[in-house]
């Protein structure tokens, strides 16, 4: 089962761009009730892969990324931009949802103006780590 969870946490952080993206379709298009859906989904989806990824990686080996050449600075790049990122968006999701659930709306944009490109950032390099990473 634990060899899984890196595809599955792919899998999950997929998921998450989708609805993030299907989000901020609906907020443009006024569906507030559709965004509201799909953020709450995505915060769903992310926690469940937090956790997979937190007993993935504090009962598995590390993978090495072997590749040489171009591809590996690339990798690393990516790598650390989305970690970095990752731990700096988990804050800014809990403040937008605590302004949304408030409904402190000009106090829910300032934040979200700052999460959502990130978390968009974070969700979508997740899976292309793990296509790097396993699949190259």
């Amino acid at each position: 089962m634990m060899q899984h969870l890196p595809l599955i946490n792919a899998c999950l952080n997929t998921v998450t761009f989708t609805l993030l993206v299907l989000a901020f379709i609906f907020i443009k298009r006024g569906n507030r009730q559709g965004h509201a859906v799909c953020m709450r989904s995505a915060f769903v989806v992310s926690t469940i892969f937090l956790t997979s990824y937190l007993t993935y990686h504090f009962t598995q080996p590390s993978t090495k990324f072997l590749k040489e050449g171009w591809i590996r600075p690339v990798y690393f790049t990516i790598l650390l931009s989305h970690t970095i990122l990752a731990v700096v968006v988990l804050p800014l999701i809990f403040k937008a949802f605590y302004h949304a659930l408030k409904q402190e709306w000009e106090k829910h944009k300032r934040v979200v103006r700052w999460a959502w490109p990130i978390w968009t950032y974070v969700a979508f390099t997740g899976p292309v780590i793990y296509l790097m990473l396993y699949k190259m």
